[in-house]
Parts: C-alpha cells; sequence; structure tokens
C-alpha cells in the first residue's frame, strides 16, 4: 500500500507551539514533512518561491504573527493565482464565532482552536489531515468548518 506523505507548512511565530506540533508530528503514524516559518512575511516569501513546484498539501496558519498576520496572508494567498487553491488551516488560540466566520468567508479550508493538551493536539492534526484528504482539502461547508480533537 503506498501511504500518502503529507508536505506540511506550520506559520507561527511562537517558537513552544512550534515544537509541541514537531512532537505531536513525530507520534503520529501518518508520514509528514514539516516546515516551519516564523510570521506572515517569511511565510509569503516561502510560497513565492516554492509556488511553481513544491507546495505544501495543506499549510497551518496562526492569526496572530508579527510582521503580517494570518489573516492578511490569508487574503494574499487567496488572490494569487498559484496559490489561491492552497489548503488553508487557521490554527489560532481563539475560537470567537466573528473571527471564525471571517476566516470561512476569506476562503480558509478548516479552523482549529490550538489545543493546550499534547493528546489533544495530536487528535486534532491526525484528523485535520485525514479530514482534509478525505475531502480533496476542499473547503467543507461551514457546520465542518471547525475541527475538534
Amino acid at each position: 500500500m503506498n501511504k500518502q506523505i503529507y508536505n506540511l507548512l506550520l506559520a507561527d511565530d511562537d517558537e513552544d507551539d512550534c515544537d509541541f506540533f514537531k512532537e505531536a508530528l513525530d507520534e503520529l503514524t501518518l508520514p509528514t514533512n514539516l516546515v516551519t516559518v516564523n510570521d506572515g512575511v517569511e511565510l509569503m516569501n516561502y510560497l513565492d518561491i516554492n509556488s511553481s513546484d513544491n507546495l505544501p498539501n495543506i499549510l497551518f496558519l496562526d492569526l496572530n504573527m508579527p510582521r503580517k498576520n494570518g489573516h492578511e496572508c490569508l487574503k494574499e494567498i487567496r488572490e494569487i493565482d498559484t496559490l489561491k487553491n492552497l489548503p488553508v488551516a487557521i490554527f489560532s488560540t481563539s475560537l470567537d464565532t466573528e473571527i471564525v466566520d471571517l476566516m470561512y468567508e476569506k476562503g480558509a479550508t478548516y479552523y482549529i482552536r490550538k489545543p493546550g493538551d499534547f493528546s489533544k493536539l495530536k487528535k486534532v492534526i491526525e484528523n485535520a489531515l485525514i479530514t482534509a484528504s478525505k475531502n480533496n482539502f476542499k473547503q467543507p461547508i461551514r457546520a465542518n468548518f471547525v475541527l475538534q480533537p
């Protein structure tokens, strides 16, 4: 059986959150490759350089980052032809309904509230990858937009 390797991109300025994410991936049975960037400017530069042939299967995007936040990055991503179909999972500590609704309207693929618990983080990442893969990495209906562990 040929297992898909998930190429992931994590945009998050919090070093502890990045380490937590990497450790969770290491414990999953799904094969993954992870690249991290630490702010929105770095993210957009990375996507620009890799837009022709090396895009991730999914981008996990923190909303609160320096230099360029996740809102600005998502808007830009959806306006660039080579990136507009890139699956983007918002990965944020907030679960404010207005923000969730706005991210859905702006074209995010999924919304994930960062769990503080390591086992929940593993579950929600695995759930995101499996669910996104089953959906061909397309945005679901609004009721299925927020992923839970």
